[in-house]
């Protein structure tokens, strides 16, 4: 099976389901049908596409995720399976017993996996991790210290060259290339979780009454480098200003969905969250203590077969 990640951006659409298969109607130039068994985030920017809620209950049963977007072609929207695993209700229990220190303990692991990653992009990209591979040791439980923040403050100036750069969502420069890859990564993780029967509400970390993810905020965390880099090849061939463009989308996309060396073998995004996330339901059933985080190599692709996995662009 592949996990596809389909963008329905460049032309108008009707979407619906046949055989299931999804179909996407873009006349005159006709229809394109793919399974929607090897669908794993469907993102739709164009503001003219329109569905049936065929295509919605069939994509979730198929345990794909459906991301929505504005007028500005940023993700706003999010909708995911609502039944995932057999056991779900038993996890569901399980996560929300989990007692503080269990969580502490686990943000110290994806704190410290998140400085990795950051330093290991910088080293790809300037042959330097800039002194962030130093603090990891210094992230204690809970990350009382917030060595995330001071590693921060290293990484993003280094990382685009720019001492004023800012990671603020707002802001017109690369922040809106950031906002839509973060979009569709948080998507995939979130899939990831919902697959494992967990809920993504339930965060390690993250806490807020108004966010329906907090625990995909919290497990993307180490796996935001990868959408990092790929804005800084993607700003490195493009001249100002940034926009999310069909190119720009398309270049995001092919990233995530290509694959990376962990831990000594080629695997895709898809795979490497999908074993952080069963790690994640197995602490919180059986009591164990370590969660399966990619110790991945920075832009270390597949050298062929890439676009069987790939991103769709409609």
């Amino acid at each position: 099976m592949t996990d596809r990640i389909l963008d329905i951006s460049r032309l108008a659409a009707r979407l619906s389901v046949r055989h299931k298969q999804l179909v996407i109607d873009q006349s005159p130039e006709g229809e394109v049908t793919m399974p929607l068994a090897e669908l794993a985030v469907v993102v739709v920017s164009h503001p003219q596409v329109t569905y049936t809620q065929a295509v919605l209950a069939c994509l979730a049963e198929s345990g794909g995720a459906f991301v929505a977007c504005n007028r500005q072609y940023l993700p706003v929207g999010l909708f995911l399976p609502l039944v995932a695993h057999f056991a779900q209700a038993e996890r569901f229990a399980a996560q929300a017993r989990a007692a503080q220190p269990l969580r502490k303990r686990l943000w110290k692991q994806i704190v410290r996996e998140k400085i990795r990653s950051q330093a290991r992009t910088l080293q790809v990209l300037y042959g330097s991790d800039c002194g962030l591979l130093a603090l990891v040791s210094q992230v204690r439980s809970g990350d009382t210290s917030n060595v995330e923040a001071r590693a921060a403050r290293r990484y993003w100036p280094q990382l685009f060259l720019d001492v004023e750069f800012r990671r603020n969502r707002d802001n017109q420069d690369q922040n809106l290339l950031l906002n839509y890859g973060y979009a569709v990564l948080r998507a995939i993780i979130a899939r990831a979780i919902c697959a494992a029967g967990l809920h993504p509400s339930l965060g390690i970390h993250h806490h807020n009454r108004y966010n329906a993810y907090c625990l995909a905020d919290d497990l993307m965390e180490p796996f935001r480098p990868i959408v990092d880099l790929a804005v800084v090849e993607y700003i490195g061939e493009h001249d100002e200003p940034y926009g999310v463009e069909a190119a720009a989308k398309q270049h995001l996309i092919a990233r995530l969905t290509r694959r990376y060396l962990v831990d000594g073998a080629q695997r895709t995004l898809f795979d490497t969250v999908t074993r952080l996330a069963g790690s994640l339901a197995d602490v919180f059933l059986n009591g164990t203590l370590k969660l399966t985080l990619p110790t991945w190599e920075a832009g270390i692709p597949e050298p062929a077969g890439e676009s069987e996995l790939g991103g769709e662009e409609n």
